[in-house]
């Protein structure tokens, strides 16, 4: 790993080292190419490029509507819970969350079960 990866603490690439990568791939570097020269990965590098090729720029667009309260990990969490004991409660399935360290309402929680099909559960 580079020296520079081993820096870096964030998820993102420098938006001067996506615009690196851009600029190889339209001089005609091959995904292999760039990934090797820049030591970043090969899956990285192609999703970079169709980012580029998708809405013209590298820079990170801004996230439309709110974020999740619950993340995926734990809504299928939650999904087990009910799925392995079908009459619990919602306000266990609360200290459930709470121990996971996902803090939410019972009316969350409620809506996280219906989005995920399940209903008719005591709330």
């Amino acid at each position: 790993m580079s020296e520079q990866m081993r820096i870096m603490r964030s998820k993102e690439l420098p938006e001067e080292l996506r615009d690196r990568i851009v600029a190889r791939h339209r001089s005609g570097q091959g995904y292999k190419k760039n990934s090797a020269a820049l030591k970043v990965p090969k899956s990285t590098v192609a999703s970079i490029i169709l980012k580029w090729k998708t809405f013209g720029t590298t820079r990170s667009l801004p996230r439309a509507g709110r974020l999740a309260k619950l993340s995926y990990r734990g809504r299928r969490a939650l999904v087990r819970e009910v799925k392995k004991n079908p009459k619990i409660t919602v306000a266990e399935l609360q200290r459930c969350s709470r121990e996971m360290g996902e803090s939410c309402r019972k009316s969350t929680i409620t809506a996280a079960l219906h989005q995920s099909g399940l209903y008719g559960r005591v709330a």
